[in-house]
């Protein structure tokens, strides 16, 4: 028995050796490869401090930011048809739905609320492209009418965030359909006068893109979204050319005039309550510290009033 190396060497190792640090605690930035610690990102709306890359957030996050004081009633979208088609790749879509579950800790790709922001009431949609990229399916089709409806019964404004890769394979036409439903349900919107804004993220793609993300009165992207129908690489094995820089990146977008606006994350609080009020005639925005609003007793909905992680405020 060898006394120093089966001894000695492991309790000196086991004194000086770094303790394993768990993985969750920092996220490279995909933009400038910054390691990024994880509260200061979600401070930041995870925004990279170092670049400004964007990165994706989820919708409850993003609506912990947007909505005055993180608060926000949730609204519930009815469920379609589990498995239509009975749908199998390398795994049943009933396998697959339940892993974009378990990950995301979410229902669907799509969340529906209603609230204020800066005082302005409006009903907000996101798309989580966490769970299964975002795609659109029966579910995200439910999830726009049930927001047009709503805001039609309230006459409120609607706002959609959209993050998507386009399209749900495993639901064949019945998820392709979605794309004119959608479009009627919003032209409900526009009969009743009430504006739709559309806040395109990285990625927004694909059918989700040929429809509903395409339609608003006011198109506002985030920098640097990925907004095509076709992806980059597609197109140039397609045409077998070269594509410009930033071919079908927000800023080209803009100014190409396919949108309106692209506005830091940070801004877009601000930005979309002065756009609103402009839109429904209402009074300038007050900027500054905001009190509390009250939760009052209104209809009630499934889930009820949800009250999202405190977190900072863009003012």
């Amino acid at each position: 028995m060898n006394w120093i190396t089966n001894y000695v060497r492991p309790t000196i190792n086991s004194l000086f050796s770094r303790r394993e640090m768990p993985e969750n605690l920092w996220e490279k930035c995909p933009g400038c490869g910054t390691m990024l610690f994880h509260r200061e990102l979600a401070e930041n709306q995870r925004v990279c401090t170092a670049c400004g890359h964007h990165l994706t957030i989820a919708p409850r996050e993003r609506f912990a930011h947007f909505f005055d004081n993180g608060l926000y009633r949730e609204i519930s979208v009815p469920l379609p048809i589990a498995d239509p088609l009975h749908f199998r790749d390398q795994k049943k879509y009933p396998d697959r739905m339940r892993a974009a579950q378990k990950q995301t800790g979410e229902k669907e790709a799509m969340l529906v609320a209603e609230g204020e922001v800066l005082r302005t009431k409006l009903v907000a949609v996101a798309q989580d492209f966490g769970f299964m990229g975002g795609s659109m399916g029966m579910f995200v089709g439910n999830a726009i009418v049930t927001a047009c409806e709503r805001a039609v019964a309230h006459k409120l404004p609607l706002v959609l965030f959209s993050a998507a890769g386009g399209a749900r394979m495993q639901e064949g036409i019945l998820s392709l359909m979605q794309m004119p439903r959608t479009t009627v349900a919003l032209d409900t919107l526009r009969e009743a006068g009430l504006p739709y804004i559309v806040v395109l993220t990285d990625p927004t793609t694909g059918g989700v893109t040929a429809s509903y993300a395409m339609l608003g009165d006011v198109q506002i992207a985030e920098p640097g979204a990925l907004i095509c129908f076709a992806g980059p690489r597609v197109i140039e094995q397609t045409i077998r050319e070269k594509l410009p820089e930033g071919f079908q990146r927000a800023e080209y977008l803009l100014e190409h005039g396919m949108l309106d606006r692209v506005t830091p994350r940070k801004n877009l609080r601000a930005e979309i309550a002065t756009i609103l009020r402009m839109l429904t005639g209402q009074s300038p925005v007050v900027h500054g510290d905001l009190p509390r609003p009250e939760q009052k007793q209104t209809e009630q909905t499934t889930p009820d009033a949800v009250a999202a992680p405190q977190s900072p405020q863009s003012q």
